[in-house]
């Protein structure tokens, strides 16, 4: 009976979760709560151009996890698909190829924003500035993929 315990969920119209990360970016300054309503207390206001993890989507309203691991909720109206990058470390190398000895065009501080291009092969990310450097980073000196 076990064995066909899968077999009858799938016919019951039972379905695993999907396990995708889902990310967006803060579209603009905006408060952060502890609950789905702005009756909810306030616990801080999160930057413009911040990456968020959603964890949970409700209607209007998402809870998210930012790079510290915090959890909290945030009105959908703030969150953009267009998808950024932050440093974690304390200072990102983004050099002008994808390879170590490549030139350093910049050196990005921790938290700062990045805007995500692409992911390239090698553990490197291909990253744009918003002063207007385009470059690449090594994955592991970043959050929000």
């Amino acid at each position: 009976m076990k064995r066909l315990l899968p077999f009858f969920l799938i016919a019951a119209g039972f379905h695993l979760p999907a396990n995708a990360i889902e990310y967006r970016t803060v579209d603009s300054a905006t408060v952060l709560y502890d609950a789905p309503s702005q009756k909810g207390s306030k616990l801080f206001v999160i930057r413009r151009d911040t990456p968020v993890e959603v964890v949970v989507s409700l209607e209007g309203w998402a809870k998210v996890r930012d790079a510290d691991g915090t959890l909290a909720w945030v009105e959908k109206k703030f969150l953009v698909e267009k998808r950024s990058v932050i440093v974690t470390a304390e200072r990102a190398e983004v050099r002008q190829k994808a390879e170590e000895g490549a030139p350093l065009i910049f050196e990005a501080e921790k938290n700062v924003a990045l805007d995500y291009l692409e992911t390239v092969p090698g553990g490197w990310i291909k990253v744009h500035h918003r002063d207007g450097q385009t470059g690449y980073v090594r994955a592991n000196q970043i959050w929000g993929l």
